[in-house]
């Protein structure tokens, strides 16, 4: 799937100004439907109290963190799948989405319009999965379509579908009761035979609870009830102010930050935990590479094997590769020195078999 974020929700519910957070980029954003047109697109640095401490034990010249891409989409009415509003450009941007972030209003304000004129979490969260499930069902029918007239073709085509259009029966049903593919329990053999369909109800969401001042420390209303339907979807569910989060991007240095949270009661703001939501659902996980003149967090799929890796920092690694030198970086933050981490043995060789692991400290030898 996509390495990305789309952030996703009805018109004037606060994506945008999310996003502006989140990207520290200022994306367009008014107090009217349709402000966003073009997909906004911003690379976001994932907080990772890993590399600050290795920073403190290995002080390297330059720090770079990971990064995962959050997009600003349109936004979504009922009737989008028909192209209503902004409706085609707007499937097409969360087609190219790996997660989808889905921005709820959760919080009263008469002075910020709703597109419905009511704050109703289950009908703004069931207007979205509607609209995308009834696009993916134009998207399956076409496809089962053309798999059909293939199978007249040659036995091998026809053979393919005699596989593939009973799966197609089985997400027809359910997208034609206006469901999402997501809550189906799809196999791994399934889940690759409906890949290239880039279906958006099949996409990994998080539900994120766009809340006032007042909803900080306890859940409202409206939060609870956006929490019962993630639970039933097994979808995790983040809170967010978007004004409280612009507050803090314009904040200068981190201790400013944490000075301000504290003030509030919390341990990090609702924004670092969807960086850090986002980047996990989609699978990413972290290795490091240190040394004086750089300490820095590279992105991996997880289950990579080291050459994998290896190629992330340069194809020549990869092609080159000859063993890994790997050792956790809790052990460093345990042992407190490199040299303290082969001293306990827990410094060690790996070969191109090796499945990197979350957290791994890593040096490539390779050969061209």
């Amino acid at each position: 799937m996509a390495l990305n974020c789309g952030i996703v929700g009805l018109p004037n519910v606060g994506k945008s100004t999310i996003f502006s957070a989140v990207s520290s980029a200022k994306a367009e954003a008014a107090n009217y439907p349709f402000c966003t047109i073009e997909p906004n697109v911003g690379i976001v640095s994932v907080p990772d109290e890993r590399l600050d401490k290795i920073v403190s034990l290995i002080p390297p010249k330059k720090i770079v963190p990971a990064t995962v891409e959050f997009v600003d989409i349109a936004g979504l009415v009922k009737g989008a799948s028909k192209g209503e509003g902004l409706g085609n450009r707007f499937l097409a941007s969360i087609r190219e989405v790996g997660l989808i972030a889905h921005v709820v209003r959760c919080f009263d304000n008469s002075d910020i319009i709703h597109v419905n004129n009511t704050i109703d979490p289950e009908s703004d969260i069931e207007t979205v999965n509607i609209e995308l499930a009834l696009a993916d069902l134009e998207t399956v029918e076409k496809r089962y379509e053309k798999t059909q007239k293939a199978a007249r073709i040659s036995k091998e085509q026809q053979k393919e579908a005699d596989r593939l259009l009973p799966l197609y029966d089985k997400v027809k049903k359910v997208l034609e009761e206006s469901k999402s593919l997501r809550a189906m329990g799809l196999s791994e053999d399934e889940m690759a035979d409906l890949y290239d369909l880039h279906l958006m109800s099949l996409k990994p969401v998080i539900y994120v609870c766009n809340i006032d001042e007042d909803g900080i420390l306890e859940d409202n209303d409206y939060v609870k009830r956006v929490r019962a339907i993630a639970d039933k979807e097994g979808a995790p569910t983040i809170k967010i102010c978007g004004k409280i989060e612009a507050e803090i991007a314009e904040m200068d240095s981190e201790e400013e930050k944490r000075e301000f949270l504290e003030a509030l009661g919390l341990e990090e703001s609702g924004l670092n935990a969807l960086i850090k939501g986002a980047y996990k659902a989609l699978g990413l996980r972290t290795f490091f590479t240190c040394g004086s003149d750089e300490d820095r967090a590279w992105t991996f799929k997880e289950g990579a094997k080291a050459p994998e890796c290896a190629g992330i920092i340069h194809t020549d690694f990869e092609k080159g590769f000859i063993k890994a030198e790997v050792y956790s970086c809790e052990d460093l933050f345990k042992y407190g020195s490199e040299q303290k981490v082969r001293e306990a043995g827990r410094y060690r060789l790996e070969g191109k078999d090796y499945v990197v692991q979350d957290g791994d400290i890593m040096f490539f030898k390779f050969n061209l």
